[in-house]
């Protein structure tokens, strides 16, 4: 990992993979500045301490500077509270966006430039997805900030300019101090939903700092008596990274970038919900039933609280409330997940009459495709269908730069006046050649 760490040229990105990660830091970006206001995001602000000089990095959207790790772990935060930011479709699922703020926090240390923070990016992507593809984090039990902490330390050390050797202390440290539970996302969702992988980004980017301080870490801390292999996944084989020379595409254009602040497994039963509701009056809605994957059905609707949920982050998990705002409100959007509407009781009856079963083809065809079928049966005694094997934002069926702009257009107007959000975007398109981040940093403050 650490060869290739510190073998990865920028300059050998191809222009696809460039246009690709520009993209994807501009949804990042939308994301954490429309996450502004949210409580979580608040609270790890006012943690973090004001920290001026050599050594500090900047909060998304305020003045106020900080530690590099804090920085990251509230600037992760933002990025995540919505749940509308990428996803990477595979055994270990994740939000590799999540790591951008290790990302960026290293570069306010190193003074990096746009094309850096890009390539190190590309490659948090690389690792990530080395090990999600390998390792159903959440089926065993783990949380999928064990990969995201590892990969963030390798981004953070290549910003740095960690050799290879330095690399591998990150790694081994990051390794075999942070091993997060499962139990963050299961029954009642809470703020920590969200805030789980920031953690893991903060703890990416320490052990990077130690790492160029001159901490050592452990000695083969995967393949070792009491190591990550023996202790948790099981030997994993990492191999065929991206590499342009060779013709290996890399892994950050096989991500989904999201249609819907929700969980990606929600992402079909909405798109679905809201193709179908005009042709309908919901006074004759008898029952609506949903077949799809397996992974789908447990995540979504596998768990009473799904069904009557009591916070955002439970609402944005649960498949049968996303469909009935979509149907009552023909649209889904962050204000379908305000506490109020939530505990609207017109919701819940409509909850009631959505069905879930596991399809076993979808099954057997996930993660390749995110099959769903919907059927809705009326009292009239008609039925309307839909199925959906790749919904919108799939890397298979793309949001086009345009739907992605509008979609940041969106996700800030609140927080951003129209030549701010303006200003912002030039700098984001043109990411890779930013000398350094400060016109990034300012063009994103709100206050």
């Amino acid at each position: 990992m650490g060869a290739y760490v510190a073998s990865l040229d920028g300059r050998d990105l191809p222009p696809h993979t460039v246009h690709e990660t520009r993209r994807r830091i501009l949804d990042s970006m939308g994301c954490a500045l429309g996450a502004f206001a949210a409580e979580p995001c608040r609270i790890a602000r006012d943690l973090a301490p004001p920290v001026q000089g050599d050594g500090a990095a900047r909060i998304l959207g305020v003045r106020q500077s900080t530690s590099p790790d804090m920085a990251a772990f509230a600037n992760t935060a933002m990025i995540r509270y919505l749940d509308c930011n990428d996803s990477f479709v595979s055994p270990g699922g994740g939000h590799p966006s999540d790591m951008l703020p290790a990302v960026l926090a290293a570069a306010e240390v190193a003074r990096a430039s746009g094309r850096a923070v890009m390539t190190a990016l590309v490659l948090a992507y690389e690792i990530y997805g080395q090990f999600a593809e390998r390792f159903a984090t959440r089926e065993k039990g783990w949380d999928q900030g064990l990969f995201i902490g590892l990969a963030s330390a390798c981004a953070a050390g290549k910003v740095l300019g960690l050799p290879e050797k330095r690399l591998a202390h990150a790694v081994s440290v990051t390794a075999v101090s942070h091993v997060p539970l499962g139990q963050t996302r299961v029954g009642e969702l809470s703020m920590w939903k969200g805030c789980a992988t920031a953690m893991a980004v903060r703890n990416g980017v320490f052990a990077a700092l130690l790492a160029r301080g001159g901490m050592e870490g452990p000695p083969q801390p995967f393949e070792g008596r009491y190591g990550l292999f023996e202790q948790v996944t099981g030997a994993l084989r990492l191999d065929r990274f991206g590499d342009a020379r060779a013709g290996v595409p890399f892994k950050i254009i096989d991500t989904s970038i999201k249609f819907f602040p929700a969980q990606i497994h929600t992402q079909a039963g909405a798109a679905m919900a809201l193709e179908l509701r005009d042709a309908f009056d919901l006074d004759d809605l008898e029952r609506i039933r949903i077949a799809t994957y397996g992974v789908a059905v447990r995540n979504a609707a596998g768990e009473p609280q799904k069904w009557d949920p009591k916070t955002c982050e439970t609402a944005d998990h649960s498949l049968p409330y996303v469909v009935a705002v979509a149907l009552t409100d023909g649209a889904l959007t962050p204000a379908g997940f305000d506490p109020r509407r939530i505990r609207d009781p017109l919701l819940r009856p409509l909850m009631r009459k959505v069905e879930v079963s596991e399809d076993p083809e979808a099954t057997r065809n996930y993660p390749a495709q995110q099959r769903a079928r919907m059927e809705v049966d009326l009292r009239s005694g008609r039925r309307l269908t839909r199925a959906v094997d790749y919904p919108k934002g799939h890397s298979r069926n793309p949001l086009s730069d345009s739907e992605l702009e509008r979609k940041f257009l969106g996700l800030t107007s609140d927080v951003l006046s129209p030549s701010r959000q303006a200003s912002l975007l030039e700098r984001l398109w043109r990411f890779d050649e930013l000398e350094n981040l400060d016109a990034l940093f300012e063009a994103a403050r709100i206050e």
